[in-house]
């Protein structure tokens, strides 16, 4: 039940203003809340930076209520925050639990999710679809009558029959029910998009809905990736707004690099010569179909490039002539496109639009800047020539950091993350407020150091070996994490073949159904690469043990983090390679320890965590678990806390 003992006195000049307020909140809940000192030292502190327009940056361990600790003090500033995440259910808990949670308890707070363009059914494009059928719709399709796409045929039906009915248009609202094709025909992303004064349902749009009441909200709840769109397009897409709370930043410098880099993939130009070619004649209609077979052409070229290594176009003449082939098609499309009549139908504007941000991306591509990766990235026929920026500090700080007073928080900081986002030492205040649950008690830390070298012939039988005693030790409940797709599937083989519990494995069914059965079976094991390292979240008796493979260094070869480990010189390993394992060490063992009644293992199956010289950094950057490197501690351990 909620607790309503008034405060005393005291408390009320201890706590001060926005102390009381998240007491009110916290008091609230349907237990009464919990008493957590780093919660209030963190609303006090996030309310002290809005108030003196200093950015702040805060290490809130897991169970601090980092949420509530920046949501009370953004709802009583007077004027608009965004809110920043990098996870869609850390978007979603706060629009659906935190919020109303504060606006119930403060006042009226009015609040809004707002998504990128793409989220969004696209309302032109129900009315195209309508308009021409379904088979005008496939005739990209290799077999228009094939399984697949009469699959396809049905989901388009159903997502037209819902944008009828639809409040939002908003993709969330249907789950996991629809396919990532059938959006796309559905749905418009920004590069397409003319904008909503160019577009006969322009004043129907949901998107333009959404960022309708994003503009006259109090708190705006983006993700990350829509952030980084806004500084790429030079502050033209969220409402306006001087203060921005960032939640999860460890993930920031990672988006920001995607973000505000350029991609482009052999089907990104057979797509645009494809929604071109209808409203083109001559040589446009020429360079439309010829942009089809340049497309066919660098989908070759980057097939027979290694992943492994930073371009120089100069050292690749075939590609530099198929992007100048590229960027000279495009620029005939253009001026077919622009030619073709003075008020031109809504899908040559969607090309239009197209063709003029890919010859933008394009003359990116071929003219890297000294600050620039260029590289190949992806599998098969996912492949897509990138180029990323070496060092997002000066974008952030020009865009974000000079703009508005930023609040940054995370349950793991990187060492030396504000340096990385371009903020000098007195630029921003840190603070660390801990964590209220008692690690050493509830939890256990065991480092495999008997496995031996992991890179050893036989290191993956070894490793079997040991996650089988430790998950019969625990009864099963056991997330198991890996770095790599190969020794995730060589070991969950050999590990099915020992022990008598389920081994649910990544990629078998949808992570969510994987997850839920997870939570459900209490003796089941998961067991996942690194896409489930962060933002899993199973309280209670159905996870007692998590299982590290190794220590998550990034790859040798791995261009983008060859290039910075060249800028940051003979400090390339401490700046670059430490920070970026240790966060992630971090946030796999984060899996484990999610309430005050939790208790169970993390085990790390290599000895570099107990013997190399870096390993006291990696160790500071985890909670202060118990210590072991004895396999008869960690079974003795998981047969005290597995119920019986």
């Amino acid at each position: 039940m909620p607790d309503d003992t008034p405060l005393s006195q005291e408390e009320i000049e201890s706590l001060g203003p926005v102390g009381v307020a998240l007491r009110r909140v916290t008091r609230s809940l349907p237990d009464g809340g919990e008493e957590r000192p780093g919660q209030i030292t963190m609303a006090q502190a996030v309310e002290e930076a809005f108030v003196e327009s200093r950015h702040l940056l805060v290490q809130a361990g897991t169970g601090t209520g980092k949420s509530l600790a920046y949501l009370v003090p953004a709802a009583q500033l007077g004027r608009p925050v965004i809110v920043a995440t990098a996870t869609k259910a850390l978007q979603e808990q706060l629009a659906s639990r935190d919020l109303p949670l504060v606006a119930t308890t403060l006042g009226d707070i009015r609040v809004a999710v707002l998504k990128g363009r793409a989220n969004y059914v696209c309302r032109q494009k129900i009315s195209e679809l309508e308009e021409r059928g379904f088979q005008s719709a496939l005739e990209d399709e290799e077999d228009s009558n094939a399984p697949g796409a009469q699959r396809l045929v049905g989901q388009i039906q159903q997502l037209m029959n819902w944008e009828k009915t639809s409040a939002t248009g908003d993709r969330s609202e249907l789950g996991e029910d629809v396919s990532d094709r059938a959006w796309s025909m559905v749905s418009t992303g920004p590069r397409e998009c003319p904008g909503a004064f160019n577009c006969p349902q322009g004043s129907r749009c949901f998107a333009e809905f959404a960022r309708a009441n994003a503009a006259s909200a109090n708190i705006v709840v983006i993700n990350l990736h829509l952030l980084g769109a806004h500084l790429a397009s030079g502050g033209t897409l969220l409402p306006e707004h001087d203060a921005i709370v960032i939640d999860e930043v460890h993930e920031l410098e990672g988006v920001m690099t995607q973000s505000l880099g350029v991609e482009i993939t052999p089907g990104r130009l057979r797509s645009l010569g494809g929604l071109a070619r209808p409203y083109l004649t001559g040589t446009g209609l020429d360079a439309a179909s010829s942009l089809v077979q340049i497309g066919d052409g660098l989908a070759s070229l980057l097939g027979e490039i290694s992943e492994s290594s930073a371009i120089e176009l100069n050292d690749h003449v075939d590609l530099g002539v198929t992007l100048r082939q590229a960027d000279e098609a495009t620029r005939r499309i253009l001026s077919g496109l622009r030619g073709t009549q003075e008020n031109p139908e809504p899908s040559s504007a969607r090309a239009l639009s197209a063709a003029t941000r890919l010859l933008e991306e394009l003359e990116r591509l071929r003219s890297p800047g000294d600050d620039d990766v260029l590289f190949v990235e992806g599998r098969g026929n996912s492949r897509a020539l990138t180029l990323s920026p070496i060092d997002v500090g000066p974008a952030l700080v020009s865009g974000l950091f000079e703009q508005a007073t930023v609040v940054m928080t995370s349950a793991t900081v990187p060492q030396k993350l504000s340096q990385r986002l371009g903020l000098l030492e007195g630029d921003v205040d840190q603070i660390d407020v801990g964590s209220p649950f008692d690690f050493p008690n509830q939890s256990m830390l065991y480092v495999a150091k008997a496995i031996g070298d992991r890179r050893a012939d036989d290191a993956e039988e070894r490793i079997a070996d040991e996650i089988s005693l430790l998950i019969n030790a625990a009864g099963g409940r056991t997330l198991a994490l890996f770095t790599s797709r190969r020794a995730l599937e060589k070991v969950s083989d050999l590990v099915a073949n020992q022990v008598d519990h389920p081994i649910l494995v990544q990629g078998s069914a949808g992570n969510r159904a994987l997850i839920e059965r997870f939570r459900e079976e209490e003796d089941a094991c998961l067991f996942a690469t690194m896409g489930l390292w962060q933002g899993l979240d199973v309280p209670g008796r159905s996870l007692s043990l998590v299982v590290i493979d190794r220590l998550p260094f990034g790859r040798p070869d791995d261009p983008l983090l060859e290039a910075r480990r060249a800028r940051a010189g003979s400090q390339a390993f401490s700046l670059v390679d430490l920070p970026r394992a240790a966060t992630l060490l971090a946030q796999g063992a984060g899996r484990l320890i999610r309430t005050d009644t939790d208790r169970g293992v993390v085990a790390v199956m290599d000895d570099r965590l107990a013997t190399a010289n870096y390993r006291s950094t990696l160790l500071a950057s985890l909670p202060p678990m118990k210590r072991s490197i004895e396999r008869v501690d960690v079974i003795a351990f998981l047969h005290d806390i597995v119920p019986n």
